[in-house]
């Protein structure tokens, strides 16, 4: 049971909060828990969807967007976000079983995504707080200034949907997946 009330429907949402659900259900056909709980407040949720929305327009590929989102979850230990991630990797990316088990390990078996997906982990682990080899390794694998901006980016709000979800306890409502341990 979630500690801070999901709205059961999207009618039961602050009044604020519901055209956004319905453009959220529009899109995926469903409006996912996170969702839900987030729309308790209006200004979280319109921030969410926003920077969510700006990002998927950026110049990171959706796969390796996938591949930052699971290397987090399972850095932070976040049920929620590892279940939904491993089920939008799969389903929507069409990442295969052993490249979501790279993706928790922090890493691919993509050379290029490889690099991503180190960075972001290295970001999640050092908080923020890498060296310039870092960003020399992500740039000599042929990420922009843009790129590694958005990979940053990526890692704050798939923290910012970790610690959400964790300290509410969302009821998962994707195919379980549970983090090994929280780093």
């Amino acid at each position: 049971m979630s500690r801070i009330p999901t709205p059961a429907t999207i009618d039961a949402a602050p009044a604020a909060s519901q055209p956004l659900l319905e453009a959220v259900k529009k899109q995926l056909g469903v409006v996912p828990n996170l969702f839900r709980l987030v729309s308790n407040s209006p200004a979280a949720l319109e921030g969410y969807l926003g920077l969510s929305g700006a990002l998927s327009k950026g110049a990171l590929p959706a796969a390796t967007r996938e591949r930052i989102a699971l290397a987090v979850a399972e850095i932070n230990g976040c049920d929620y976000c590892l279940s939904a991630h491993t089920y939008l990797g799969k389903n929507l990316a069409k990442l295969d079983d052993a490249e979501i088990t790279a993706n928790r390990n922090g890493a691919s078996n993509d050379p290029k995504a490889d690099a991503a997906v180190r960075f972001a982990a290295k970001i999640v682990r050092e908080r923020g707080h890498v060296s310039e080899d870092d960003v020399r390794a992500v740039k000599l694998a042929g990420y922009d200034d843009a790129q590694v901006i958005e990979i940053v980016l990526h890692v704050a709000l798939n923290t910012w949907t970790n610690y959400i979800n964790e300290v509410a306890k969302t009821v998962i409502d994707f195919p379980v997946v549970a983090a090994r341990k929280a780093a």
